[in-house]
This record gives C-alpha cells, sequence and structure tokens, in this order.
C-alpha cells in the first residue's frame, strides 16, 4: 500500500518537473520574439506579461504533450 503512494507521488512530480521545464524552455524560446511589432501601444510591462502568459499556456500544452505520450506509450503493452 505505501508503494502505491510513493508511485502515485513520483509520477505526480516528475509532471510537476516535466511542466515547469518545459514553461522555461518555451520562455527562453520567445525571447527571440519581438513582440513590439504587433502590439499598438508595446509598453514593456505589456509585452512581457503576454510572453510569461504564453511560456505558460504553451509549456503546460507541450508538458501535457510529452506526459500524455509517454503514458500511451506504456499502454501498448496491453495491445498485444
Amino acid at each position: 500500500m505505501n508503494s502505491d503512494y510513493s508511485s502515485i507521488g513520483f509520477t505526480h512530480l516528475t509532471s510537476i518537473i516535466l511542466t515547469l521545464a518545459c514553461i522555461a524552455v518555451v520562455w527562453w524560446l520567445l525571447q527571440s520574439v519581438r513582440f513590439d511589432l504587433f502590439m499598438k501601444n508595446p509598453s514593456a510591462f505589456q509585452i512581457r506579461g503576454l510572453q510569461v502568459v504564453l511560456s505558460i499556456v504553451l509549456g503546460y500544452a507541450l508538458g501535457k504533450f510529452f506526459m500524455d505520450y509517454a503514458y500511451w506509450s506504456s499502454m501498448l503493452k496491453w495491445i498485444f
């Protein structure tokens, strides 16, 4: 019973670390995009806010994709 809880905890800890790493990678990638060309009144606060929101949304989606892919590939053993 105790090993089940530690396995679940390890899975969720891995998910948290992977999601934070994906958010950091997306933040790094978005640093090269010139958002001031797309905004009407580009103030530094608004551009940084947009980068933070986009980093969180896209990083979460990327992390979720990797976690789902790992889960789906681990379930393939039940087909055969």
